[in-house]
């Protein structure tokens, strides 16, 4: 059964009465007689009448929602900007349409021109990780529709963008794992070509080079998919730990990267962090009571929600073209858990 919404028209044609009159009765017009106001509402509320939000915005000339775009909607990390995406466009009378490209760049382009039929005010969007090519972004922009980046972004199209500090917040994690003694520290990280891989491996880099450590490639693995296939990290990690040089460290780049890892290292009895050490970005607030602790650099994932959604209205209800963007870097933060504690020095 397709179920179809009732519409002005019906409620008309079951009264008897012009559709005009049905509009203006719903609207308390004081064209329309009390008794026809009361007969209009009572079958309006009879059949659950609501109106149609499309042919609301074509007559205002906006539709009040916002278009998401991200990866995955089980990562911690979305989630917590989800909710400082809802946090701020609710209270401003907004409603969000979320959309998950699950890290693929057809997928992407789809969900773009699904919300752009949905006749959205603006779009925030963080990139998949197969994205290289934002042609389906620019034309958009270019014609006017209000965007911001968050998280993984682009240096292609010039408008406000919300990060996280990937290069510091890798850089410190790197630099924990040589303070803590490790000295053979891989590096598992998403597609290469992306803004946060770009950033993290830049980090990781510094963090060795002032150690006067190595940079190894052989010890710098990517995943092209971000870590959704797990059958993907697993052989990056395989080839870690089968190499005639095992690394005795890994600082992972991504929250399902990390986790993934994780598992995978008990799955094959590997001791953690006494046989080999893990560091990662994570926002999972499981990593308190995971087996071990897990070591992570968290992001600022509810407040980078909030800007970034805070800067779409304002290019939304802006009177006069914004010429001028800006963008916002938030401080992460590394916590050291067992993971990556030597247990010699665990208290």
């Amino acid at each position: 059964m397709n179920f179809e919404a009732v519409t002005i028209k019906d409620i008309a044609k079951e009264l008897g009465i012009s559709a005009s009159a049905v509009s203006k009765a719903l609207k308390d017009s004081h064209e329309i007689s009390e008794k026809t106001k009361k007969l209009v509402l009572e079958c309006a509320k009879k059949h659950n009448y609501q109106p149609n939000p499309m042919a609301q915005s074509l007559k205002r000339g906006n539709s009040k929602s916002l278009g998401i775009v991200i990866s995955t909607i089980d990562n911690q990390f979305f989630s917590q900007v989800i909710s400082g995406i809802e946090s701020v466009a609710y209270s401003k009378g907004y409603n969000v349409i979320i959309t998950q490209t699950h890290e693929s760049y057809d997928l992407e382009v789809s969900n773009v021109q699904h919300l752009t039929v949905r006749a959205i005010d603006g779009l925030l969007i963080s990139l998949s990780t197969e994205t290289k090519n934002t042609d389906h972004i620019r034309r958009l922009h270019d014609k006017g529709l209000p965007i911001v980046f968050f998280d993984r972004v682009t240096e292609d199209i010039e408008t406000h963008k919300v990060i996280a500090d990937n290069f510091g917040g890798a850089y410190e994690a790197t630099k924990s794992l040589i303070d803590l003694g490790y000295r053979k520290i891989a590096h598992i990280t998403n597609s290469a070509h992306v803004s946060i891989t770009i950033a993290r491996l830049n980090g990781y880099i510094r963090a060795l080079e002032e150690s006067n450590m190595p940079v190894d490639d052989k010890y710098i693995k990517y995943c092209v998919h971000g870590g959704r296939d797990i059958a993907e990290v697993e052989k990056v990690l395989n080839e870690l730990l089968n190499s005639g040089d095992r690394p005795d460290a890994v600082f992972a780049a991504s929250d399902r990267i990390t986790t993934t890892t994780l598992g995978l290292l008990h799955d094959l009895g590997f001791k953690i962090p006494d046989d080999i050490a893990l560091l990662g970005f994570s926002n999972t607030h499981l990593a308190k009571v995971l087996n071990p602790s897990l070591s992570t650099v968290c992001q600022p994932g509810f407040e980078m929600g909030k800007i970034a959604t805070e800067m779409i209205i304002k290019l939304i209800e802006s009177k006069r073209p914004v010429t001028e963007f800006e963008t916002v870097v938030l401080p992460t933060e590394v916590i050291i858990r067992n993971s990556s504690q030597p247990a010699s020095i665990v208290k």
